[in-house]
């Protein structure tokens, strides 16, 4: 294997273990009615680099291993159709706006009716909704805004991403 695959690799790797962490280190904010899931944040690096979107997805399918099989293909699927938008909007200032609204709208959605179709939580399903969609609101937004500053300040860095 050439050095630059190794690299990518490695990267892609990282990423992918890098969301499990966060999500099984925060896990009692991560999964549940209320979900500040901070792992989301790497949701943006897809706004540098689509090659993110696989160690994302499968970032994402592992760490939603904790909650079963239902949360490993409807959380999955929650965050493919993010990533998709991402994807297919090439305008990057569009995508900074539109990304926390587009996850928190997909999200509340995806996992809301997942909570309470499938397990059942004792709240309305508008209530599942919003708490999931506003927690994610929440993460992403704050993503944003944290690489916006990396940014400005640590162009390094950026490139790094974008390689």
């Amino acid at each position: 294997m050439k050095n630059a695959q190794v690299r990518e690799l490695t990267k892609m790797a990282i990423t992918a273990a890098l969301y499990v962490v966060l999500c099984y280190a925060f896990a009692f904010m991560s999964y549940g009615l209320i979900q500040f899931r901070i792992a989301e944040i790497l949701l943006i690096l897809v706004l540098y680099n689509k090659k993110y979107c696989i160690p994302v997805i499968l970032g994402t399918f592992i760490a939603n291993m904790l909650n079963g099989a239902y949360d490993m293909i409807f959380g999955t699927l929650a965050t493919v159709f993010v990533l998709l938008i991402i994807i297919l909007i090439q305008n990057k200032t569009v995508n900074k706006i539109i990304i926390a609204p587009a996850a928190a709208i997909i999200n509340g959605i995806i996992i809301g009716l997942m909570l309470f179709y499938i397990f059942k939580v004792p709240y309305a399903l508008w209530f599942c909704m919003i708490s999931v969609a506003a927690g994610e609101f929440a993460v992403v937004l704050i993503g944003v805004l944290v690489f916006h500053a990396v940014e400005k300040n640590n162009k390094r860095f950026i490139d790094l991403l974008r390689e």
